[in-house]
């Protein structure tokens, strides 16, 4: 049986199953990067498809922060579909397979978690947390400030960057709230002097705003999020 008859036999078992599972996932994923599969799939690369990683994770935020069960279970589904795909892709170039992916990954868990699979202590989330820190840091061998700080992807949202360097930074940490209102009101002070460099100050005020926001336990991600959510609303109130 040829190639193309393989594929075929393969189509028709899978459409005549009721109910699918994780294997018959990546067997779908295989006839349409395969020959005479589908055109589209074929040509993709790990960048043509880079932004449709990042979407189906948004909409997995979406559908939590909206407590969507169905949506959930959808938008789960398509973030799977897109490590399969990047996973065949990589089974293609004969570099490695979804299995591996998962034995590496069930790998790092057992590492990760030796107060469950070893004899380490851990009665804590803080004390859990404390140790994935050192185990990862460790594993990648992150030994300098700087090698933790560009171990955070440069590519996350800009607020969420940042507020990771303040924290492994303890950026402003010997610094009250109050005081760090002071600063930002002097910067913004500052912003009116001829001369001044706008980008960077407003960068600087941004920066602090983010450390002020670890002051009062609020993630700026999320509180912007939350205001920008209710400027969505009151322009859509005044629409109506």
């Amino acid at each position: 049986m040829n190639t193309q008859e393989q594929n075929q036999a393969l189509i028709r078992a899978l459409l005549a199953k009721e109910t699918y599972n994780f294997d018959d996932l990546c067997c779908i994923v295989s006839v349409l990067r395969g020959e005479r599969g589908c055109p589209w799939d074929i040509e993709q690369t790990h960048h043509s498809i880079r932004k449709g990683m990042i979407e189906e994770c948004y909409e997995v935020v979406e559908a939590i922060d909206t407590d969507n069960t169905a949506l959930l279970r959808e938008e789960l589904g398509d973030v799977l579909l897109q490590i399969v795909f990047h996973a065949d892709i990589e089974k293609d170039a004969g570099n490695f397979n979804i299995d591996d992916v998962a034995h590496d990954e069930c790998i790092k868990m057992i590492h990760r978690h030796p107060h469950v699979f070893g004899s380490v202590q851990a009665d804590t989330s803080e004390k859990v947390l404390e140790n994935w820190e050192l185990i990862k840091n460790e594993e990648k061998q992150r030994i300098s400030l700087s090698d933790k700080l560009n171990s955070i992807p440069p590519m996350l949202p800009a607020l969420m960057r940042a507020s990771k360097v303040a924290k492994k930074t303890e950026y402003a940490q010997a610094m009250s709230p109050s005081a760090m209102i002071e600063q930002i009101k002097a910067q913004l002070d500052a912003l009116e002097r001829e001369g001044a460099d706008q980008a960077a100050m407003l960068g600087e005020i941004l920066m602090n705003t983010t450390a002020l926001c670890r002051k009062y336990d609020v993630d700026a991600e999320e509180a912007l999020t939350a205001t920008t959510n209710t400027m969505i609303a009151r322009v859509a109130s005044e629409e109506s």
